[in-house]
């Protein structure tokens, strides 16, 4: 079991080998609605089944992803700054579980030529819970461990994401989702439950699955993960928190450090949003992939960050945290580059051509395995950007600090990150070429890398 310290003269809530892994298994249970709702599945069909407009849908769902991240920007740090107050998190875990779960089982609705609005709403709520339960269970880390081991123990909890997010994706694409001609899933099987993929149920049985997974697993993290003791009453607790709020706030002048960093995980948080809300739409588009091949390509990039995250771990627990994360996004920077420069017969802009032939198959053509190539680099940096990132502001800040640090943090990372799909939509809109709007995505990756290697390490030396 890894070894605990006493950060700040008082005793941390004890933490078991089965209290730790209760706290990465959040991680396991929450992955599979980014994994396969957000990235690989319910995304893609919403773009390119849901209606018959796919550049308008792009719109649409950029426009959705813009307003879940205005809303998680505004009431991260004060839903944080009362949770210090209140004291216990899993209340508000709870709360925030039951939206997530009724807003996924929601999205089975979403049949083609229906209206769009209900599943945007549904969308939204989803994202937003999903988001809020992240920053109190993120604020809970610096609690269970040593921080020497607060990076280890981050991208261990990721990288066990990963694996949980992979294996819904494997049993979606070869027991669920099959093709609209052929009826059959790529193991050649029918669909479990009877699934009708010219109705898209292939796809939107994934909110329900994911929203039967999270509430499985998370289970682990209620009944045996420490948590703090109850504090101020609820009404005292916002009163206070939102006091504690500005003082955090007007406190960031001093802690000029943290406040770089902070700055610095804002923009190149807003890139990565944008990467992952995007990319796998953006491929639907480009190539036509059907919910078979972006679930195929999903299972990749997964397998490999699943490894990213295990061997940033070591990474992070030698060298640090910052380290880390500028070689991840160093990584990511050239794998969006490498993305937008691809096309039907080329890629780098056309500076290495491609042949157009199709061999057959999945991922047939030249140019779409350039497109995996490039994708492999997202899969083993993206984890271990996030992870390690999470665990640079936990080395930064002590324990009674957390939930208002890590609002903060959310924050951050949604405070401007409307503008990266919002950028998206307006260049995409006004030149009719996701291609330009992908690359919008670069200003963000790179200023972000810019100003993050000019910050200390921890982040509270200066």
């Amino acid at each position: 079991m890894v070894n605990r310290i006493d950060w700040t003269g008082t005793q941390p809530p004890k933490a078991t080998e089965k209290g730790i892994w209760g706290w990465m298994f959040f991680d396991w249970a929450a992955q599979p609605f980014f994994t396969v709702v957000t990235t690989f599945i319910f995304g893609p069909y919403f773009v390119s089944r849901l209606t018959n407009d796919p550049v308008s849908a792009q719109t649409t769902w950029s426009n959705m992803a813009t307003i879940s991240s205005v809303i998680i920007a505004l009431l991260s740090p004060v839903l944080g700054s009362i949770a210090d107050q209140s004291g216990a998190r899993k209340p508000w875990i709870g709360f925030f579980a039951i939206i997530k779960i009724i807003s996924l089982f929601g999205l089975w609705f979403a049949a083609p030529g229906s209206p769009v609005l209900y599943p945007v709403i549904f969308m939204i709520l989803a994202s937003i819970s999903a988001e809020f339960s992240i920053v109190f269970n993120d604020s809970m880390m610096p609690r269970l461990v040593a921080k020497h081991e607060v990076g280890k123990l981050s991208n261990t909890a990721w990288g066990l994401g990963y694996l949980g997010g992979m294996i819904v994706l494997i049993a979606v694409v070869t027991l669920l989702a099959a093709s609209p001609e052929s009826g059959k899933t790529i193991l050649g099987l029918d669909p479990l439950f009877g699934l009708d993929p010219k109705t898209g149920q292939d796809a939107r049985i994934t909110g329900p699955i994911s929203a039967v997974w999270y509430l499985i697993f998370i289970l682990p993290m209620f009944l045996f993960t420490p948590d703090v003791g109850r504090g101020l009453p609820f009404g005292t607790a916002v009163r206070s928190g939102l006091r504690e709020l500005k003082n955090t706030l007007g406190e960031l002048r001093e802690r000029r450090g943290i406040l770089r960093f902070l700055i610095a995980r804002m923009i190149y948080q807003d890139g990565v949003n944008g990467l992952l809300i995007l990319g796998g739409i953006f491929a639907a588009g480009m190539f036509g992939w059907a919910t078979i091949e972006i679930g195929i390509y999903g299972i990749i990039l997964n397998v490999v960050a699943i490894f990213g995250c295990l061997i940033a771990g070591r990474i992070d627990r030698g060298v640090g945290s910052k380290v880390t994360v500028v070689i991840s996004l160093t990584m990511l920077l050239l794998a969006t580059i490498g993305i937008i420069s691809t096309g039907p017969g080329y890629t780098l802009f056309g500076l290495m051509p491609l042949p157009t032939a199709d061999s057959g198959g999945l991922f047939g053509t030249a140019a779409e395995k350039a497109y995996i190539l490039y994708g492999l680099l997202i899969g083993f940096a993206f984890g271990p950007m996030q992870a390690s990132s999470r665990s640079y502001l936990a080395r930064s800040v002590n324990p009674e600090e957390a939930g208002r640090y890590f609002g903060i943090y959310a924050l951050s990372g949604r405070a401007t990150s409307f503008m990266a799909t919002l950028l998206f939509s307006l260049v995409t809109y006004m030149s009719g070429s996701p291609r330009l709007g992908m690359a919008t995505l670069i200003l963000f990756l790179a200023g972000g890398l810019a100003l993050l290697v000019r910050t200390p390490y921890p982040a509270d030396r200066a």
